[in-house]
């Protein structure tokens, strides 16, 4: 009776460490307007991808390594992208989103030309992540809450997310508009309220600022959810098999 009883226990830990050695996940490439942020019990900054987890349910794990300051350049000389790829294997996911950063022509770290190094660092991640099993999701930029004096809303990324689209429909890869998604979510707001989205604080407003901040790129709490709802609602539509992991 003990020897059934160590049997089945043993079959049990195998079927358990097989599940657990087959869960799926999904990596996040980008920049700050994507990546964890310390303390985030204080700090009022959020990246949208540190807010994702909270509509996944745990059968799917979700790895960020978004970091601020990183264009799809950096992130691959770094050696940031082979960390992820030499893990990479089948049933996992890359969602990748640059193009903040890589528009710095000032600096030649980062800067990457839309229509060539930025192309190919896309078309890299894409045919990489494929050639392990696994899926790519190429993201559009969100955008910067950019107002001019008539209340329009005004682009900032140039020909960057084209050469997002270009490159998701020449090598069908799902693609996640979150640029017009994100135009619509300032837009909706307005130009006072869409402050909210961002981290717009007078001095002594925020304890976690010694200063005044007025920063229309990064998110708050409420930008980095809103941002999430927007990118899960179009994952549901644009990527099938993540639906099962959806809450």
């Amino acid at each position: 009776m003990k020897n059934i009883i160590k049997i089945k226990f043993v079959i049990l830990l195998l079927v358990t460490s097989s599940c657990m050695a087959q869960q799926s996940t999904i990596y996040m490439i980008g920049d700050s307007t994507m990546a964890n942020k310390k303390n985030p019990e204080t700090n009022p900054e959020h990246g949208w991808g540190q807010v994702l987890p909270e509509f996944f349910n745990k059968q799917i794990k979700i790895d960020n390594r978004a970091v601020n300051g990183r264009s799809s350049r950096s992130f691959i000389v770094e050696k940031r992208w082979d960390s992820i790829y030499n893990t990479l294997k089948k049933g996992d996911y890359v969602f990748i989103q640059f193009g903040h950063n890589d528009q710095k022509i000032n600096d030649p770290k980062r800067y990457a030309n839309p229509h060539t190094a930025y192309r190919n660092n896309l078309v890299r991640f894409v045919l990489e992540t494929r050639e392990k099993g696994a899926t790519p999701i190429l993201f559009s930029s969100i955008v910067r809450r950019n107002f001019n004096e008539e209340g329009t809303l005004v682009d900032t990324h140039g020909e960057y997310p084209l050469e997002v689209r270009l490159v998701a429909n020449e090598y069908q890869v799902s693609f996640i508009d979150l640029q017009y998604q994100t135009e619509l979510l300032e837009e909706t707001y307005g130009v006072e309220n869409s402050k909210k989205l961002h981290l717009h604080f007078e001095s002594g407003e925020n304890p976690y600022y010694k200063e005044a901040k007025h920063d229309d790129t990064h998110l708050s709490r409420l930008g980095a959810t809103e941002i999430s709802k927007l990118a899960v609602s179009q994952l549901k539509k644009q990527v099938p098999s993540l639906i099962k992991f959806i809450l």
